[in-house]
């Protein structure tokens, strides 16, 4: 590594799409290292993963300075990379971000795992200097998913290595870019009704599914609310959409994604109650924006979020719970929130879960955790 405290990092993105740009730009905005991006589309994610590496490494070729730290996403062959460009960055000390990993990515159901990208992800792990997890329910769920994947081999299946990659592992949350969301105005003082908030993809693993099950029957039950629907709705179909608007009508106060930072801050502060009810998540930002932004959470007791929310707010003495343990519990606590028997956490409160992953301050230990892995070689 060069004699100096800013570090050169060639960061690999071969695909440039949600939590993965959204982490890039926070690293491009606030590191106080110099951060050179090669980037791809968020296209074709298969290809991405088998065949982008051959595209990565012919951009490099343009890069002209010297790379003191590689750090690649999960979505990088990353050995495949090392040796297409090789000699040049084959001793340059590498971290992979594991945002996903593909041995535990939940499937739509009828749809088989394919064993290629997981051992592309394998792969990767052994030949990174580090592997940075999502979060601790991430790491756990990779590291016990090592070993029953290999053991699907005939042989030579060298499970000892898995120590080795659990020892070069860490915890390393995505940080948030939450000073955006400090100038808007708290707008939920206008609501005459509880506002629930969905601001997640309408995809198979975060269950929206369950979340309108949920909103018909406390509707059904007769407790009054409105809705902001502000996720990623390409995954929903027309027919789906037609029952949402006949059912609610006026009561949806913003259908789709809000692309316009203003306005996304604004509907997260007008909303009262933000839902989840993903089957599976290696983070959680959409939610943790809305909690920041004073949106009460009601999350399953399990995946990412009993490590995010402090163990007091689990069951609060003044206020309404913020985990569930199944659907009838779901909705039983959701009817006490929105028929004001329990009473929503306050907003300091809230945004006391999530502050310190404000990019703006949580940058300073990232940095000094890239600066720990360059002189690892």
């Amino acid at each position: 590594m060069a004699n100096r405290d800013k570090l050169n990092i060639l960061f690999l993105e071969p695909y440039l799409g949600g939590s993965h740009k959204a982490f890039l730009d926070g690293m491009m905005r606030h590191s106080g290292h110099n951060i050179i991006p090669i980037t791809m589309s968020d296209k074709y994610w298969k290809w991405r993963m088998s065949g982008g590496s051959v595209t990565l490494a012919q951009k490099s070729t343009a890069i002209t300075e010297e790379p003191d730290l590689i750090f690649a996403s999960s979505m990088t062959n990353l050995p495949a990379f090392i040796a297409l460009t090789n000699p040049r960055f084959a001793n340059t000390p590498s971290i992979m971000y594991m945002q996903e990993n593909q041995l535990t990515m939940p499937l739509p159901e009828g749809e088989e795992r394919d064993y290629t990208y997981c051992y592309i992800n394998y792969l990767s792990a052994l030949v990174a200097g580090e592997l940075w997890f999502s979060s601790k329910f991430h790491f756990n769920e990779f590291m016990q998913a090592l070993p029953v994947f290999l053991s699907k081999y005939n042989d030579l299946k060298h499970k000892e290595l898995i120590d080795r990659i659990r020892d070069k592992s860490r915890v390393v949350y995505p940080g948030l870019s939450l000073k955006e969301h400090n100038a808007t105005p708290d707008l939920r003082k206008e609501n005459d009704v509880p506002v629930v908030v969905w601001n997640q993809r309408w995809e198979y693993d975060r269950n929206p599914e369950m979340f309108f099950r949920i909103m018909n029957r406390l509707d059904d039950a007769e407790c009054e609310f409105n809705l902001i629907l502000a996720g990623d709705h390409l995954q929903v179909n027309p027919s789906e959409f037609e029952a949402l608007q006949k059912r609610y009508g006026d009561r949806i106060l913003h259908y789709g994604y809000a692309s316009d930072a203003k306005q996304y801050s604004e509907l997260l502060h007008k909303g009262d109650i933000v839902v989840s009810t993903s089957r599976y998540e290696f983070f959680c930002t959409a939610l943790l924006e809305a909690v920041y932004c004073g949106c009460h959470p009601m999350v399953p007791n399990a995946l990412t979020y009993p490590e995010l929310i402090p163990e007091s707010l689990k069951e609060p003495l003044l206020h309404g719970p913020v985990f569930y343990n199944s659907e009838d519990d779901l909705f039983k606590k959701m009817q006490k929130l929105l028929n004001k028997k329990t009473a929503t956490l306050p907003k300091g409160t809230l945004k006391n879960i999530v502050k310190h992953l404000n990019w703006e301050s949580y940058m300073l230990d990232v940095d000094a955790y890239l600066s720990d892995a360059a002189k690892k070689i």
